[in-house]
């Protein structure tokens, strides 16, 4: 969340890949910092640790929503603001 803030004050594009299990301390975290509306996408938990042939199925079940949070289209519907 806070990368992702960053490099939005910086200008850029920017979308929190967050997990389900953080979903709430993400919100908080961008509410805090003055950003509640910073796109994020919210992936099942867990991904660290689960292997990468598991990586690559949630990349490629999530990334047409990470796209579009990054070009202005709506960020994942279980995570909307």
């Amino acid at each position: 969340m806070r990368d992702g803030i960053a490099l939005a004050r910086r200008g850029l594009p920017a979308v929190a890949l967050v997990t389900s299990e953080f979903r709430a301390q993400a919100d908080f975290v961008a509410t805090a910092a003055g950003m509640p509306d910073l796109p994020r996408v919210v992936l099942p938990h867990p991904i660290a640790g689960t292997g990468r042939d598991n990586h690559r199925r949630v990349a490629e079940q999530f990334a047409e929503r990470i796209l579009a949070a990054l070009t202005g289209g709506a960020s994942d519907p279980a995570g909307a603001r």
